[in-house]
């Protein structure tokens, strides 16, 4: 956006090479020129330190690019990248910026093309160059043009390094924009031009590239309510209370980058709409202003201000969405979080999650919608079908539409939008530079979405999509680990000689609802085993390491040996695997034909037995130490009657330890309840077990219950 014409950037460059020769302004003027660039900057690495500091500006105002003046040479931006990289870096338009970089599309939502291109020679990097273009460049860059700017910046390069070596310490220069004077009209037709000008019934104004004031009509002052001398000099949106409003602004920011013409309606209080155009130039912009005669009369019979729903959030509402959002953990908790919190904030009243798997949307959830089925047709959908879903999840770039008719309009498809909505905001998730989702949401009534309103969306679609991608990591893991762990648990209990059995399993609640409780049952000639245990630990590492106890347990039974050498052997594989995680475990051998249990404990909780009569007590039995500490630890056995009728509980610490719960006081509790219930089936035994359980309903900890029956018939 080089505000002068080659005339006058030679008879400047003449001017300053008198005093002082400023090298970096004069190389990107020509540089821009040549190519047709409309703006550009010259970066220099600060001495030192791995940071590019803007050195000069051209063609728009330095505001414009405030968040990337001082940028870290590992930034994620166009000219970091082109020196690290030492090549050019080519970005061809709007969703292209969004996509591979989003930080700089959520400041700069534009159609504007930019190449970033190194300044170095073969020993010494000296900085970068960015240059763009208008929305009107091809998508891609010229062999010719690519050729100039790999030229003009080597050249540059060449000249810093022979300014560095001649003892010239490399500094900052004014940035150019200046603004261009008449060429063609002479005195006689500056006065007709300005009576032309006076006479025509609609206002102009004439702004710099800065949006200050440089001549205004008659005309512009009366629709304006300012006289002109006031307007002179002034930024509009600042010297017109009505028009300090950051979507107009935003406005002007639009037509300067992207070079094309933009508008917006304003109202002048109380009830005047007036109609702005804007028509850019490399020198600044015409404005055209006129009233608004169909917004006035759409306005008379729309609510009023202050009566429709419509609201902004604020910083302190977006700073608790922040903090909410980081306690979902799932994607459904997302998804709730996102329709209790966001959706009321922003007025809408529907939303919908969308992802991707294998080419195709997915619907991760959806709420507001009366009728699922409008939304759930989505799912499965290809991404190659256009609509404005999958639209925003490849390019990245937001989509607004203020009524069905729009909406309609740009995406006309077999089946129309659901009905009962008339307004939609389609925000990409975009978390760590890649597209995650697209969020949308719905609104019952026409909604205008200005441009303020459509950067905090913007900003909360960033805050959604760091959610959501944590929560489709901590998914895929948690369906990783109970898939494993549902590998490793017996799906159904091994038939038993002379034995009912019945068991329970139940995750814990916290962390990835996932632990290495685990049981099983071993037939065996003549007799048969049954094992319960527990790994510290509620991850996928627990659960692994439960499966190699489990298997170790059934080798060691079918290889024959007795309850003491089983439990041994079982404590030396622990010791050998060296997972540093221990286990708790208790081992059965029973013979239902002659009526006993032997049984060898590690560090579990003891058992509880069910005698015929309907008396229980608490199995005290000798044991040795948790499995996995030390590789010499024995485990005693101990032989106890199993008459039929008598019934085993086999359980975890999970089925009884409860905070602020004694120990013992649970273990009566269990005890009573199976005196009363001890008869019943085990199935529904073991459910009622559960349910009594005060830390099995606080599941702070897996619960894992094995039941076995001795059989009169056995």
């Amino acid at each position: 956006m080089v505000a002068v014409s080659n005339g006058h950037i030679h008879a400047q460059a003449a001017a300053k090479s008198r005093v002082g020769r400023p090298l970096l302004s004069l190389s990107l003027a020509a540089m821009m020129e040549e190519v047709h660039a409309h703006s550009g900057a010259v970066y220099l690495l600060t001495p030192g330190e791995p940071v590019l500091e803007m050195a000069v500006m051209a063609g728009l105002p330095r505001a414009f690019a405030a968040p990337w003046e001082r940028v870290g040479l590992s930034a994620p931006v166009p000219v970091a990248e082109a020196l690290r990289e030492r090549r050019l870096v080519w970005v061809g338009g709007e969703e292209e910026m969004a996509r591979r970089y989003p930080r700089i599309a959520v400041v700069l939502p534009y159609p504007f093309a930019l190449a970033a291109l190194p300044v170095a020679t073969a020993t010494t990097r000296f900085g970068a160059v960015f240059v763009t273009w208008p929305a009107s460049h091809p998508p891609e860059l010229s062999d010719r043009e690519r050729d100039h700017l790999t030229a003009a910046c080597d050249q540059l390069a060449l000249r810093l390094e022979r300014s560095v070596e001649g003892g010239h310490p490399l500094r900052h220069e004014p940035d150019l924009t200046i603004r261009l004077t008449s060429d063609v009209a002479d005195a006689f037709g500056t006065v007709e031009a300005a009576r032309l000008v006076a006479r025509l019934p609609y206002g102009l104004v004439s702004l710099d590239l800065h949006g200050r004031v440089g001549f205004a009509n008659e005309a512009a002052a009366a629709l304006l309510g300012r006289p002109a001398g006031e307007l002179l000099g002034t930024q509009l949106w600042a010297s017109v209370p009505w028009l300090n409003d950051p979507m107009y602004e935003d406005r002007y920011r639009a037509a300067l980058i992207s070079q094309q013409m933009t508008s917006f309606v304003a109202l002048r209080p109380p009830s005047d709409w007036l109609s702005f155009r804007l028509y850019p130039s490399m020198t600044g912009l015409s404005v055209r202003i006129t009233r608004a005669r169909a917004v006035a009369e759409m306005a008379s019979r729309s609510p009023r201000p202050g009566e429709g729903h419509s609201r902004l959030v604020t910083i302190s509402q977006l700073l608790s969405l922040a903090g909410a959002l980081t306690e979902a953990v799932g994607v459904q908790d997302v998804v709730q979080l996102v329709a209790d919190e966001v959706c009321p904030a922003v007025g809408s009243q529907a939303l919908a999650i969308l992802g991707t798997q294998a080419g195709r949307l997915r619907l991760l959830g959806q709420r507001g919608y009366p009728d699922a089925r409008t939304v759930e047709r989505f799912d499965g959908m290809p991404l190659t079908e256009r609509t404005p879903s999958t639209h925003v999840l490849s390019s990245g770039v937001p989509a607004f539409f203020d009524s069905r008719q729009q909406l309609e309009h740009l995406y006309p498809t077999r089946e129309k939008a659901p009905e009962g909505f008339a307004a939609w905001a389609y925000l990409p998730l975009i978390a760590s530079g890649r597209p995650v989702g697209t969020c949308v949401l719905a609104y019952a009534e026409p909604h205008v979405f200005p441009a303020d309103e459509r950067a905090v969306l913007t900003s909360l679609g960033g805050l959604i999509a760091q959610a959501l991608e944590r929560a489709l990591l901590y998914d895929a893991k948690n369906q990783l680990a109970h898939g494993l762990q549902a590998a490793l648990l017996p799906h159904s209990l091994a038939p038993l000689p002379g034995i009912d059995a019945a068991a329970r399993y139940l995750p814990a609640t916290q962390g990835m609802e996932i632990g290495g409780d685990f049981y099983d049952l071993v037939p065996t000639r003549p007799l048969a085993a049954a094992v319960i245990g527990d790994v510290q630990g509620h991850n996928v590492t627990a659960a692994g390491l439960m499966g190699q106890i489990r298997t170790g347990v059934r080798a060691f039974t079918t290889g024959g040996q007795p309850p003491q050498e089983v439990m041994g052997s079982t404590n030396r594989l622990l010791v050998d695997l060296g997972a540093e995680l221990f286990a708790s475990c208790l081992y059965l051998r029973l013979d239902p034909a002659h009526g006993r249990a032997e049984m060898a404990r590690a560090g579990h909780p003891p058992p509880l037995l069910r005698r015929p009569d309907g008396r229980v007590r608490v199995l005290d039995l000798a044991g040795g130490p948790l499995l996995g500490i030390d590789a010499e630890a024995t485990y005693p056995t101990t032989e106890v009657e199993f008459a039929p009728g008598s019934l085993l509980v086999l359980y975890t610490d999970g089925l009884i330890e409860s905070p602020g719960v004694d120990l013992e006081d649970a273990l009566a509790r269990l005890g009573e309840l199976l005196t009363a219930m001890g008869d019943q089936p085990l199935e529904y035994l073991a459910d009622e077990l559960i349910r009594h359980s005060v830390a099995a309903r606080e599941r702070a900890d897996d619960v894992a219950v094995l039941l076995l029956r001795a059989l009169g018939d056995g």
